[in-house]
């Protein structure tokens, strides 16, 4: 059983995944306006690993008995200047979610729920991953400015392939 805090700031989370999956759709789509479609796949992909968190904690609080709370998902930005923005805005967001994702964690130790808290670590891993991730694409971007090595670096994103981390859902 969860704590009613716990129970409220996973199904947060719940919502908070699908905003991020949301909102990747609409920076593909700004990066596909802007020609870059490898970009656009790289931040496609981004969203569909974001479904798959949301799922992946929906299909956890279904396993602990509990129903999530849904709440309204927020309609995202969708205009970008150029693909430093984006990826700007990427980061931002990622270390947002970090934050959301260490208090669910911290939530977790309070209360002494040891199962929750061993699953949140998956996330809290993952977060460094993300963001270290985005950093990289970050500062790739700064080195090669426009042109043929910014196309370059759109061949490499658009390489990228999602992986579901969780099969089983």
């Amino acid at each position: 059983m969860l704590s009613e805090k716990l129970l409220t700031a996973l199904s947060d989370q719940v919502n908070a995944e699908y905003y991020s999956a949301y909102l990747y759709l609409a920076m593909s789509a700004a990066a596909t306006k802007l020609g870059l479609k490898g970009t656009a796949h790289w931040i496609f992909t981004q969203s569909q690993e974001e479904m798959a968190h949301g799922t992946n904690i929906y299909n956890y609080i279904i396993e602990r008995g509990e129903t999530p709370a849904f709440k309204p998902i927020e309609k995202p930005v969708t205009e970008y200047t150029d693909v430093h923005h984006i990826f700007n805005e990427i980061l931002k967001h990622e270390q947002s979610v970090t934050k959301s994702i260490n208090n669910l964690a911290t939530i977790a130790m309070t209360d002494a729920d040891h199962a929750a808290y061993q699953f949140l670590m998956w996330y809290v891993n993952e977060q460094v991953e993300e963001e270290s991730g985005v950093s990289d694409i970050l500062d790739k971007l700064k080195l090669v400015g426009s042109g043929d090595s910014l196309l370059a670096l759109d061949n490499e994103l658009g390489a990228r392939v999602f992986v579901n981390p969780f099969p089983a859902n």
